[in-house]
């Protein structure tokens, strides 16, 4: 059996599982009852055989849609909120109505990008995932729609889904959508082949990637970031369409299994690299891109040419290139307001003029990750 990819699937006892909207809705935005049923019949028969399932569903936006009597997915971030408010508990009844036909029970799990930003959430979204399987629940997991701002945003259930698996430390992550695999082409034309194993990034030169549906906010360009998050952290990936569920969860050969690359990085700075988005800006000269890029040092002030936001010591803050281009982010150890006054200056000037405490980087090596300015991807390498 294959160990690195859809016999992990097969074998895993702890296994992430992410649906998307289309797979649960009808075209007028109502919750189909008979989907929802199909994917718990194989969510649960697995779970009954000892695997702790974690669901990450997306769907509470979609599902409001007919109560509110709107034809689509609306565009402004307060109407989605509503139709989050009313659709969640549409979404969550069905699921505990349900997995109740098998005996189990569910618990709701709702995150924002902030839960993982901020480090105590961070732990306190471990805890009690972690605490729920324990007690036997199958968790189900969505972004926090309701009160999620486009600044704290996952922007997809996909990444959630990625980083929930990282976080879990699963053996395994499977992303139920409306596309059966990824594809070489556009699948609704002849001649498009399907690609059954992707085992890195040069597998995918030449792939055109589809944009988001109606009504949910991912895309098969979503779907090849989440797992690359996930593969990166060495959790293989099955990417294949909810019809196929089972099929994907024995280790069949349906959809497309992304391999794990090897690399393990820590929790801190995957948490970094995909789960924080920049408070602030720091430009860069060359000699500091070179520095910070190509040899894997810290950030010193002398480098810097430009601050930009408003940020506070130990945000996340983008670093540019002359270009403009975001080539690294870190964890910066001072506040905007202080930065100006450093610029230019050596770490020993500093502490002559300022005191002890400003001999010191902006941002150290150990808290920076490499951003890929190619693809706009994250890559969470260790500096």
């Amino acid at each position: 059996m294959d160990n690195t990819g859809r016999g992990r699937v097969a074998a895993a006892a702890r296994l992430v599982v992410k649906v998307g909207s289309s797979s649960l809705t009808t075209p007028q935005g109502m919750i189909d009852v008979d989907r929802v049923d199909a994917l718990v019949d194989v969510l649960a028969a697995r779970a009954r055989a000892g695997t702790q399932i974690i669901l990450v569903s997306s769907g509470a936006i979609a599902a409001g849609l007919g109560p509110l009597g709107l034809s689509a997915r609306p565009r402004d971030l307060a109407t989605q909120q509503a139709a989050a408010s009313v659709g969640q508990g549409v979404l969550v009844a069905r699921y505990t109505s349900s997995f109740a036909r098998y005996g189990l029970r569910v618990g709701q799990v709702l995150l924002t990008a902030d839960d993982m930003m901020r480090r105590s959430h961070h732990r306190n979204a471990q805890r009690t995932l972690a605490r729920l399987l324990e007690l036997g629940i199958v968790p189900v997991v969505n972004e926090n729609d309701t009160v999620a701002t486009d600044e704290i945003r996952f922007g997809d259930n996909d990444r959630l889904a990625a980083l929930v698996a990282h976080l879990l430390h699963a053996d395994a992550l499977v992303l139920l959508s409306d596309v059966d695999a990824l594809y070489d082409g556009d699948p609704r034309q002849p001649g498009a082949r399907r690609i059954p194993l992707v085992r890195g990034p040069e597998d995918l030169d030449g792939v055109e990637l589809g944009r988001s549906g109606r009504v949910g906010t991912g895309g098969m360009i979503t779907k090849v970031e989440a797992a690359r998050i996930a593969t990166g952290a060495g959790v293989p990936v099955v990417l294949t369409a909810a019809a196929h569920a089972a099929q994907a969860l024995a280790g069949a050969d349906v959809g497309t299994c992304f391999q794990p690359d090897g690399r393990h990085p820590g929790t801190r700075l995957l948490w970094l690299a995909h789960a924080t988005t920049g408070r602030g800006r720091l430009h860069l000269d060359a000699g500091a891109v070179a520095a910070v890029v190509g040899r894997r040092m810290s950030l010193l002030p002398a480098g810097v040419t430009l601050v930009e936001g408003d940020f506070t010591a130990g945000d996340p803050v983008d670093l540019c290139s002359p270009h403009g281009t975001p080539v690294a982010r870190g964890l910066v150890n001072f506040d905007a307001a202080e930065i100006p006054d450093l610029l230019g200056r050596s770490t020993r000037e500093l502490a002559a003029s300022l005191g002890p405490e400003y001999e010191r980087e902006l941002i150290h090596r150990d808290d920076i990750v490499i951003l890929d300015p190619v693809t706009e991807s994250r890559s969470a390498r260790h500096v």
